[in-house]
């Protein structure tokens, strides 16, 4: 690339990231109520993110009797500690430190 290329793509790149980040404060106020499909979009986006990560993430997993071990260990426990502390990034957080683990210690 030359040197106005690089310059051009840094350009276009900041714009791009500035127009993402103020644009919702500019479409939605804080004092006007957001449309009833943004809130409504809001409160369903999280589960349907989460949703498809688990896809994605066991789309390759092979199940058989030792196989798969440690993915299904880490949901299970990522399930109980949402379940009991409803906290997202408490139980995404404890869930990926546990899979790393097991995975390069326990199922090598």
């Amino acid at each position: 690339m030359t040197t106005l290329q690089k310059i051009i793509t840094i350009l276009a790149v900041a714009a791009g990231t500035m127009i993402t980040r103020f644009l919702p404060f500019l479409l939605f106020p804080e004092g006007k109520a957001p449309p009833k499909y943004i809130s409504y979009l809001g409160t369903v986006l999280p589960c349907a993110v989460i949703g498809f990560l688990v896809v994605y993430s066991l789309k390759d997993a092979v199940f058989s009797p030792f196989h798969g071990l440690p993915e299904l260990i880490s949901i299970l426990v990522v399930f109980l500690l949402h379940k009991w502390r409803k906290n997202t990034l408490l139980s995404i957080g404890a869930g990926t430190v546990l899979y790393m683990y097991l995975v390069q210690n326990w199922f090598c």
